[in-house]
């Protein structure tokens, strides 16, 4: 019951707080444009770290798997190759909203 009040609560005023966050008119200044640049360097730092983690132990455990058992390494290395390419969307997306981040208001 708590954790779904704290839920509910953060969520209204996520929700309370957008509209004073959008409703900034004219340019960057610069000390948010070095957020933004900052921002974006870090989060694509660690959603690159977390994707490299991530698809480490996919690797080590297919690996693992084929050594154990040859037999069934296609089924193995098809779901690998599945399961990289989901890790991998994951950085794609914070490229891209870092890219938004960073070219949608001009510095």
């Amino acid at each position: 019951m708590r954790k779904s009040m704290l839920v509910m609560v953060n969520t209204v005023v996520l929700v309370l707080a957008a509209g004073a966050a959008m409703a900034a008119e004219g340019g960057l200044s610069a000390a948010v444009a070095s957020q933004i640049a900052w921002g974006s360097a870090v989060g694509m730092g660690l959603a690159a770290l977390g994707c490299g983690i991530g698809m480490g132990f996919g690797l080590k455990g297919a690996c693992e798997g084929t050594a154990r058992n040859p037999d069934v390494s296609g089924k193995i290395t098809v779901t690998m190759l599945i399961g990289l390419a989901m890790i991998e969307s994951l950085a794609i997306y914070t490229l891209v909203v870092d890219l938004i981040l960073l070219f949608v208001k001009p510095f």
